[in-house]
């Protein structure tokens, strides 16, 4: 319709029993609909579901270690943080202590510093290395 007075737009929306609903405020003059509102909002609340569906959650997947791990078995252990990383899922690193291992907490620490480092390019630390009984545990989430 172009640029109407507001009066004239009331009175036109009243007319066909719908309303005035103002649709982009910050533009000059201000933008206006005549539309029936209760619909407009049913139909803004199907859109933002409908998006919500087609949203990833992120999912935490969780890594077991102990500290005397074999080389290759970390890369393994690694790898697969990577790729859950890569996959926008947090990682939850666990370091089981066994029996004598509770008296070596530094060579569990070395092992989870080492960890964050070689996955310092796919991930940030969300919660540093903190002991929960028997088990030091990190949490990483992508960047």
């Amino acid at each position: 319709m172009g640029v109407v007075s507001i009066q004239r737009a009331l009175d036109l929306a009243s007319q066909s029993e719908l309303d005035l609903v103002e649709v982009a405020a910050t533009a000059v003059p201000p933008v206006c609909r005549i539309i029936d509102y209760s619909k407009f909002k049913y139909d803004q609340e199907k859109k933002e579901r409908e998006a919500k569906k087609h949203q990833k959650q992120g999912k935490l997947k969780e890594i077991r270690l102990k500290p005397n791990i074999d080389e290759h078995d970390y890369m393994t252990k690694v790898r697969q943080a990577t790729d859950f990383l890569k996959r926008k899922d947090k990682v939850r690193v666990n370091l089981f202590f066994r029996g004598r291992q509770m008296e070596h907490l530094d060579l569990g620490r070395k092992v989870l510093d080492k960890f964050i480092t070689d996955t310092q390019n796919d991930a940030t630390v969300e919660k540093t290395p903190s002991m929960e009984g028997r088990i030091m545990s990190i949490v990483l989430s992508p960047k």
